[in-house]
């Protein structure tokens, strides 16, 4: 996909870098194109924009390691991977988590993880 986007989701980055590269690696995505402001990433299914968060409002707050889940918050994202264990591995390798429970769902298998900054997300895997 190389021009708009007809679905995506931003996520805000207190370290754009890392971030980017974890969803970039964990997700097989590409980078259109980034500056020091915000990445966008893109696969045949969707992009992902991530934008730094200001300096005055990143400086109030720090980022564990590993990350404190950030579970006061109203949305939850999904992905979908061609392999879950590949997947696992990237993430724990990355700074993130995945929890150990596994749901099925109709068609496809279902994990909780947490990226490098706290965020909690979903990866599912067509079986």
């Amino acid at each position: 996909m190389s021009g708009p986007a007809r679905f995506g989701a931003l996520i805000y980055a207190k370290d754009l870098a890392r971030l980017s590269d974890f969803y970039r690696l964990v997700l097989d995505m590409r980078l259109l194109k980034g500056n020091e402001d915000l990445h966008v990433l893109a696969s045949a299914d969707a992009q992902l924009l991530i934008h730094a968060i200001p300096e005055h409002i990143a400086s109030t707050f720090t980022i564990s390691t590993p990350p404190v889940p950030r579970e006061d918050v109203a949305l939850k994202l999904f992905f979908s991977v061609p392999n879950m264990r590949d997947a696992i591995a990237t993430i724990s390798r990355l700074g993130g988590s995945v929890w150990p429970e596994e749901w099925r769902g109709p068609g496809f298998n279902v994990r909780n993880a947490v990226d490098p900054e706290g965020n909690i997300f979903q990866i599912r895997e067509f079986v």
